[in-house]
C-alpha cells in the first residue's frame, strides 16, 4: 500500500483572458481562427507529494496559486494539464460558504454536506452531536445560515469538516475569520488529527502557525513551486519574496542594500505601501523614506517575534527647524495604538536643523508584539515658540507582519519566566 496521500504531477491551470466580451463569444463559437485571448498560468508544471500523516502548509503571496491547487486537489477545478492522485477521503474547508445552501438552516446544511461527502443519514446522525458541540452556536443551528455572522458560519463549516472522520483535511485560510478562542480550539483538533495519523493540508497567511504546526511547507510564487522543505526555511524565503529580494544570493548584499541607496525612494520601494495612507503637516520637514530592518540588517516587513528589529526613517528639512522630534508607533488592524516612542520621550537631544539638511533616525528594539499584522505610523513634530506643530505625519503608511511560534495573552509578550516548585 502506498504511503502517499496526495500526488500532484505536472499540474498546470491556464485561464484565457479576453480584452472584450465579444472576443470571448467569438472564441466560444469558434468564429475566428485568430487567437483573441491571452493565456494566464495560475499554475505551471507543479509537482509535489504529501505522505499520509503529514501536516503540510502552502504559503505564497496573493495570486501565487495556493487556492487554485487546493481546488484542483478537492475536485472543484480541473487541471488544464497534469494529474492529481488522492488516496483517502477528503474533507475540505475552502472559501467561506462553499458547499452550503444559504437558504437552509444549519442542521439542514450539516446533512447536505455529509451527503455530498458520501455519508448516509444514519452515519450523520451518529456524528451530529459532536458537530453541534464543536460549532457551539446554540439555537442558531435551526436558523437559515444566511442570517449567520462570518464567525458563526466558519464555526459550523469547520465543525462539519473536522467531525466526519476524514483521512485528509484541507483548509484554505477560512479560520482567519473565527475568533481567537475558536482558532485555538481548531488547532488543538489539528494536533489530535496529527496524533491519529491523518493528513492535513492548509493554506495560511499566519506564518507562525505554518512554522508551529507543519512538518513541511511549500512556497508558491506566480504559479510555480519556489521551495519545498522545512517550515522555517520556507518562511525565510517567503520573507525575501515579500520584499523583492529573491535574487539576493549574497546575504551581505541584502544586509547593506539600504545603505547603498542611490535615490530617496529605494528603501520604501521594498515595502507594501498603504495607498490610503493619512498624510498631513506643514512639510517644513518631510519624511522622505523609511524601512524595516530585521536582526540581520536586511530590509523586510516580516519580523520574527523575540528578535531585534529597527524602524529607520529619513527626514529632509525644507526650512530651519530648532528642535525636531521624531516618532513612530504601531497600531493593530482595528486602529488601536499599541506602542511607540519618540526622541522627546527617550530624552534624545536633536540639534537644530537647517533648510536642506537630511537626518536619518533609527529606532531599534526587540519585537515583543504578538504574532499578527500591524500598521506603522511615522511623524516629525516640534514645539517652535512653545506651540506644538506637526511638520509631517504618515499614519498607517505600511504593514508589518510579526511571525510567532508562541503567543501569550494580549497584544504584548511580557517575556514571563515561570518557575514550578
Amino acid at each position: 500500500m502506498s504511503d502517499i496521500a496526495i500526488k500532484v504531477d505536472e499540474v498546470s491551470k491556464v485561464y484565457h483572458l479576453y480584452n472584450r466580451q465579444r472576443d470571448r463569444l467569438k472564441d466560444a463559437l469558434n468564429l475566428t481562427k485568430k487567437k483573441c485571448y491571452r493565456e494566464h498560468f495560475a499554475l505551471e508544471k507543479l509537482n509535489f507529494e504529501i505522505k499520509k500523516g503529514e501536516t503540510v502548509g502552502i504559503i505564497g503571496t496573493n495570486g501565487s496559486g495556493k487556492s487554485t491547487i487546493l481546488k484542483i486537489i478537492t475536485g472543484v477545478l480541473n487541471p488544464t494539464k497534469g494529474e492529481v492522485t488522492v488516496d483517502g477521503r477528503i474533507s475540505a474547508l475552502l472559501e467561506l460558504g462553499a458547499g452550503f445552501n444559504m437558504e437552509y438552516t444549519g442542521i439542514e446544511n450539516v446533512y447536505l454536506n455529509g451527503t455530498m461527502i458520501g455519508f448516509t443519514k444514519e452515519e450523520i446522525d451518529e456524528r451530529l452531536s459532536d458537530i453541534l458541540d464543536f460549532a457551539d452556536i446554540g439555537d442558531f443551528v435551526n436558523q437559515p445560515v444566511k442570517t449567520y455572522s462570518s464567525g458563526m458560519f466558519v464555526r459550523l463549516a469547520f465543525a462539519v469538516a473536522i467531525n466526519i472522520d476524514p483521512e485528509i483535511l484541507i483548509v484554505d485560510e477560512a479560520l482567519s475569520v473565527g475568533d481567537v478562542f475558536f482558532q485555538s480550539k481548531c488547532y488543538h483538533k489539528f494536533e489530535e488529527f496529527k496524533k491519529m495519523g491523518k493528513t492535513i493540508l492548509f493554506v495560511s497567511h499566519d506564518l507562525g502557525s505554518i512554522t508551529k504546526y507543519c512538518d513541511r511547507a511549500i512556497l508558491l510564487n506566480k504559479g510555480h513551486k519556489l521551495f519545498e522543505g522545512t517550515p522555517k526555511e520556507a518562511v525565510d524565503m517567503y520573507k525575501r519574496v515579500l520584499v523583492n529580494q529573491l535574487d539576493d544570493d549574497d546575504e551581505e548584499n541584502g544586509k547593506t542594500a539600504w545603505n547603498q541607496a542611490g535615490g530617496e525612494e529605494l528603501w520604501r520601494k521594498s515595502l507594501p505601501i498603504n495607498p490610503e495612507v493619512l498624510e498631513y503637516g506643514s512639510k517644513k520637514a518631510e519624511i522622505v523614506d523609511f524601512v524595516f530592518l530585521d536582526n540581520k540588517g536586511k530590509m523586510t516587513n516580516v519580523i520574527e517575534k523575540g528578535t531585534e528589529m529597527t524602524v529607520k526613517m529619513k527626514v529632509r528639512f525644507n526650512e530651519d527647524i530648532p528642535e525636531p522630534i521624531f516618532a513612530f508607533s504601531f497600531k493593530n488592524l482595528m486602529g488601536i495604538e499599541l506602542c511607540g516612542t519618540n526622541t522627546l520621550f527617550e530624552k534624545i537631544e536633536i540639534s537644530p536643523k537647517k533648510a536642506g539638511d537630511v537626518q536619518v533616525i533609527s529606532f531599534k528594539q526587540n519585537m515583543d508584539l504578538q504574532g499578527g499584522e500591524y500598521l506603522l505610523s511615522l511623524g516629525c513634530t516640534g514645539y517652535p515658540q512653545g506651540e506644538f506643530t506637526v511638520y509631517h505625519r504618515l499614519y498607517d503608511v505600511c504593514n508589518l507582519t510579526v511571525v510567532s511560534t508562541k503567543n501569550t495573552v494580549g497584544y504584548y509578550d511580557m517575556n514571563t519566566s515561570i518557575t514550578v516548585e
